[in-house]
């Protein structure tokens, strides 16, 4: 395809010089007079009207020396290998096209007749645009990234932060299930966002993950973005928390933003329809990308005992065991900090009567533990000492909300807004690594970790993943920088993996451990 790129940007080349030949010894093209095509039949009224020449230059000499910029950029991106060469050639042929389209509409609309020289021009320009977008798919789609971060940072994000989060929050998910539905919108998001690579490509716990970014649980409590999601870029989701009983949630305000700690004030405590309607909701649903259940003990104080709290948990299970949803496999939330009552499975005893429940119910997915990260060294890995005896459980996920109020990473004049919930994003990261090297070090053979937290970058999952993450989730990182950012992490990944010589994501996994 580049030959044939090469091969126009010389004919249109040729066709401007010949054309800036003629303006300059004062003669004209040959299709002054055509009686077999009328419509060409007057190029002299078009390159002899005041639109042929801006600011004295003629429009054919332009023309010159943007196809000729053109070959530069596309014999330099040759050599070089270089990226920007690439950007540039598809800013160049987007100025093509719109400078064309512009010409066409003052032939037809102003002038009244064609050139045909010009118009061949025009044609070849539409040609380069169409080639240039399928040739630099990489390039586009990262143009793409840019453009949509700075319309979502500049105009979007300022006005939904004027807004109650929690009502943009809900907007969002009706408006994630309504594009979900449109088959043509997802399909053009996809061409504009989604970007593969086999080696971003992966194998963990029997499921094949296209991408290695995932959305958390917490933000798709009603299961309404599993159709959507895909489009940009997502390789996982997990639905939920999700409990056996349905849950309004706990008392507002239940969400909250702390923009100079790059935070969100978290306080749903697993607000969810409950596992019957949600696994109903399900069944009728295929997926293109792994979707996850995750599972948490309902948020009530009629729970009162460790043996009413694992219960109610398996029932969650039971419920999603017995239904025909399509979902690849289960995360077990026992770390939200949200919960009313002082039910804990924490300690080794509780999370060992949890799991030994668990394991009776013979799940026939894989399980990941959703892990807090307020606990100490010797608490976690008393905790991983229990996980890895029971083989159902392939992972950990590390971790949960930030409950330490006087981390150094939050801002004390925006925690002293909240009486209430813990925090996520920026102030989660630092544990959440040092949890993953733990984790990865004492029993990375053996766990698959998956890296949730202050995720904002592709430098931040990278660090994650060469920590000992395999995957990653995130969701405040996206509130933040804009969904375009699942999208920017795994194309900027690739480049950081191939920068560091690795020819496949899971070479980098745990080499910072």
């Amino acid at each position: 395809m580049k030959k044939l790129l090469f091969i126009l940007i010389l004919v249109g080349i040729v066709d401007s010089a010949y054309l800036t030949y003629e303006h300059f010894a004062g003669t004209l093209p040959i299709c002054t007079i055509n009686r077999f095509m009328p419509i060409f039949s007057d190029c002299g009224a078009v390159l002899r009207s005041s639109y042929s020449v801006l600011f004295g230059v003629p429009l054919a000499l332009l023309g010159v020396i943007h196809y000729s910029l053109l070959a530069i950029a596309l014999f330099v991106s040759e050599i070089t290998g270089k990226k920007i060469w690439r950007i540039w050639i598809l800013l160049e042929v987007s100025a093509g096209i719109v400078a064309s389209s512009y010409f066409m509409y003052i032939q037809i609309g102003i002038i009244g007749t064609l050139c045909f020289y010009c118009t061949a021009s025009a044609a070849i320009s539409l040609i380069l645009f169409i080639l240039s977008l399928s040739q630099f798919a990489n390039e586009r789609k990262y143009m793409t990234q840019i453009t949509a971060g700075l319309i979502y940072k500049t105009i979007l994000k300022p006005l939904f932060f004027l807004i109650d989060p929690e009502v943009i929050h809900e907007a969002m998910l009706n408006a994630g299930e309504i594009i979900g539905g449109m088959g043509g919108l997802t399909k053009l998001m996809e061409y504009a966002f989604k970007y593969d690579d086999l080696v971003l490509l992966q194998r963990v716990a029997g499921i094949t993950f296209q991408r290695p970014v995932g959305l958390a649980a917490g933000f798709d409590y009603e299961a309404k973005l599993t159709q959507a999601l895909p489009s940009l870029g997502f390789g996982f989701e997990s639905i939920g928390t999700i409990t056996n009983m349905a849950y309004e949630g706990n008392p507002k305000p239940r969400l909250g933003r702390l923009p100079k700690s790059r935070s969100l004030m978290v306080n749903k405590g697993f607000k969810n329809e409950g596992a019957k309607a949600v696994s109903q909701k399900l069944e009728a649903r295929a997926f293109s990308m792994p979707v996850g259940i995750s599972i948490g003990r309902t948020n009530t104080i009629k729970l009162k005992t460790q043996k009413e709290s694992v219960e109610d948990i398996i029932k969650a299970f039971t419920v999603f065991k017995k239904s025909r949803a399509k979902h690849s496999y289960y995360e077990l939330n026992i770390s939200c900090p949200n919960l009313k009552g002082d039910m804990s499975f924490y300690p080794p005893k509780n999370l060992k009567e949890l799991l030994t429940a668990v394991e009776k119910l013979r799940i026939k997915r894989p399980i990941f533990i959703k892990m807090p990260i307020e606990k100490s060294d010797k608490e976690v890995k008393a905790m991983l000492d229990i996980i890895i005896k029971f083989p159902m459980i392939k992972g950990v996920v590390f971790g949960n909300l930030q409950k330490n109020r006087k981390d150094p990473s939050l801002y004390t004049s925006e925690v002293s807004r909240f009486k209430t919930g813990y925090f996520s994003g920026k102030p989660t990261e630092k544990r959440s690594n040092e949890l993953i090297r733990l984790a990865y070090r004492k029993y990375g053979k053996k766990l698959i970790i998956i890296g949730c937290g202050g995720i904002f970058s592709a430098q931040d999952a990278y660090k994650k993943i060469k920590l000992g993450a395999s995957l990653v989730q995130l969701i405040t990182g996206m509130i933040y920088e804009g969904p375009q950012l699942v999208s920017q992490i795994n194309l900027e990944l690739v480049e950081l993996l191939k920068k560091d010589g690795f020819n496949h994501v899971s070479e980098a996994v745990g080499v910072d451990s």
